[in-house]
């Protein structure tokens, strides 16, 4: 399972605001028209997915309880897909915004 956060780059204290910026950040990188890396269209649709689960409040609450109870569950594998994303997104120069 894939962490909606990370994949808009935020934390789970995230406002709605701030999901709603990084969404259209992410989007105008990685929408497969303006971006041709393979990965892209893949990438693309894991924050269409992410937007749709954090833009609505029951969706939200839901993927947060399921969330922490998750972390709870098995912390070594939470740690080490956290990790994972981290490194992933530390060495891909693409995934760096040109802010």
């Amino acid at each position: 399972m894939s962490d909606h956060y990370t994949t808009l780059g935020l934390n789970s204290s995230a406002t709605l605001a701030d999901v709603k910026k990084a969404f259209r950040q992410q989007a105008s990188l990685w929408h497969p028209d303006k971006n041709a890396a393979p990965e892209a269209a893949a990438r693309f649709r894991a924050l269409q997915q992410a937007y749709e689960v954090l833009t609505d409040n029951d969706q939200r609450q839901a993927y947060d309880e399921n969330r922490r109870r998750n972390l709870l569950d098995d912390p070594q594998a939470t740690a080490s897909e956290i990790w994972q994303h981290y490194f992933e997104r530390v060495l891909d120069p693409s995934s760096r915004s040109a802010t």
